[in-house]
């Protein structure tokens, strides 16, 4: 078995790599090339926490894995990440298990690569401006997948805590020095919204964080933060005055808040969604159709997304000499 470590990972995996993995199983899943049983979320009421059990089968690549995945919100009190998890990817056909590896940065890539290829079908082809509503480990994936879909300009920055989103501008700089556009933290986010032609919302929440009124005509919306049935990021305005686009129907159905809450209030239902993302991809729905539509991309995430990911790492490394082999 290899051993991959973030670092390892790093050298050999760019956002542009995920991107290309991640349209690609989102079209192999339409394909019925993809096997994925719903995830099981185990909740630790007593810490305000999640753990995720991920599996998924990529028939067309002969590769199975299995993702675990905490969320502890509160570790940032004891110094550990709030965000843990390691991928065990497994030969299909032998049932070798041949890798494991640290999947927090690919969960942060595979989810902002998921954002990205939607943002490329589903944002405006001249969107310059981004809103990003929390500021916390998974915003950065978002920001740059956005930002290599999209030729960004401005990026306005909230977080409930304004020093999270000070950090992240400061990261953001030295992620690209040579970029020459602005960056502005904003102390509201109704005022970060309303500036903005993409909305990326990665936050925890479990009531808006914007009124959907605020909104600009033409107004692409990643809405990645809420995984959960009583989870809610964006308003049921926001819902009902969109064409809204899913990662997977069955996901959504089973954990999307944003959604499931107006659904529950009657203000909304999955009869007015528009199509899952890989619909999209092979032509079977059109993305945005003109430059007025409001677009919301609803993502709890897929755990094919992971396999994916997890395939092209490791027969890179391996091609590479790339991390530890054990014996177990």
């Amino acid at each position: 078995m290899l051993l991959l470590s973030r670092e390892n990972i790093e050298q050999i995996y760019t956002m542009k790599d995920c991107l290309k993995d991640v349209e690609h199983v989102f079209r192999e899943h339409m394909l019925g090339n993809v096997s994925t049983p719903v995830r099981t979320a185990i909740d630790h009421p007593k810490y305000g926490a999640t753990s995720l059990y991920m599996p998924s089968y990529l028939e067309t690549d002969d590769y199975v894995a299995v993702k675990i995945i905490s969320i502890f919100p509160e570790n940032h009190k004891h110094d550990i990440k709030a965000l843990q998890s390691v991928i065990v990817l497994t030969e299909a056909k032998t049932g070798q298990h041949v890798a494991m590896m640290d999947a927090s940065l690919l969960t942060i890539m595979r989810t902002g690569a998921s954002s990205g290829v939607a943002t490329k079908y589903l944002a405006k082809e001249n969107a310059q401006s981004c809103a990003v509503l929390g500021c916390g480990a998974q915003s950065i994936g978002q920001i740059q997948a956005v930002m290599e879909v999209r030729p960004l300009t401005n990026i306005y920055l909230y977080n409930r805590t304004r020093e999270k989103a000070d950090e992240m501008k400061q990261t953001l700089l030295s992620l690209y020095p040579e970029w020459q556009g602005e960056i502005t933290v904003m102390d509201d986010a109704n005022e970060a919204v309303a500036n903005a032609e993409i909305v990326i919302c990665s936050t925890k929440a479990t009531s808006p964080l914007f009124d959907g009124s605020r909104l600009r005509p033409g107004t692409h919306i990643n809405a990645i933060g809420a995984f959960l049935p009583h989870m809610q990021e964006v308003d049921s305005t926001t819902v009902q005055s969109s064409k809204v686009v899913v990662d997977t129907l069955e996901g959504a159905r089973h954990e999307a808040g944003d959604l499931l809450i107006p659904i529950e209030r009657g203000e909304w239902s999955f009869e007015q969604m528009h199509a899952e993302l890989g619909d999209i991809l092979i032509g079977k729905k059109p993305g945005r159709e003109n430059d007025e539509e409001i677009t919301l991309y609803k993502s709890v995430g897929v755990a094919y997304l992971d396999t994916a990911v997890a395939k092209t790492v490791y027969e890179r490394a391996k091609a590479n000499g790339i991390g530890t082999e054990i014996s177990l």
